[in-house]
């Protein structure tokens, strides 16, 4: 089995949700298994520490996740057209993975939520992807032949699939966006699945 992982950080449970959508295209690819996994909070408070396991969700990302995994789907909230911190502080401290190549040739997706439809979608999986490619990462986009995409009136972009999560973060993710997500989750798990074959 190959094992893709699904890394994400999410504050209100829209980019959580897109995960398990993302997993579950994923695990629909014979062969393949997703691996959902988190990042902890980043705190300006010195004595601050997350638990050790998060009281709800995913388990934290260890190093050892990414060199097992054969494909890796990464999602982050949009924080001022980018990451959210947390995603960006763990991606920062990837560097021995870097020096080994252990992402080198995998291939990769992205995902994102925001709080207003023009709050930098795509200017956050844009950047989300710039790390990846440093990694050597095959980025995979979202083609326009998935019908959803061209249908969508709230997220979705050919970067990646993004949910507008509204001003509450309370909007549930629409019906097109469920069908992106579990699309590039099948999309990513299926390329892996042909990189591992060469």
């Amino acid at each position: 089995m190959l094992d893709i992982l699904v890394l994400y950080y999410s504050q209100h449970g829209a980019t959580r949700e897109l995960a398990r959508l993302i997993a579950r295209g994923v695990d629909g690819v014979p062969g393949c298994q997703a691996r959902l996994r988190t990042v902890p909070k980043v705190s300006a408070v010195c004595e601050a520490v997350e638990p050790a396991i998060p009281d709800g969700g995913a388990p934290y990302v260890e190093r050892q996740d990414l060199v097992d995994c054969a494909g890796l789907a990464l999602g982050s909230p949009t924080r001022f057209g980018n990451m959210a911190s947390a995603m960006k502080y763990f991606l920062d401290g990837t560097s021995g993975e870097w020096m080994q190549g252990a992402l080198a040739g995998k291939p990769a997706c992205v995902f994102t939520s925001t709080s207003s439809l023009h709050g930098g979608q795509e200017a956050t999986l844009l950047t989300m992807m710039v790390p990846l490619l440093h990694h050597g990462m095959v980025i995979a986009g979202l083609p326009y032949s998935e019908a959803a995409l061209l249908a969508t009136q709230t997220g979705g972009t050919p970067y990646g699939v993004s949910h507008l999560a509204g001003p509450q973060s309370d909007r549930p993710i629409s019906e097109h966006e469920k069908a992106l997500a579990v699309a590039q989750g099948k999309r990513l798990a299926e390329l892996a699945v042909k990189l591992a074959q060469k």
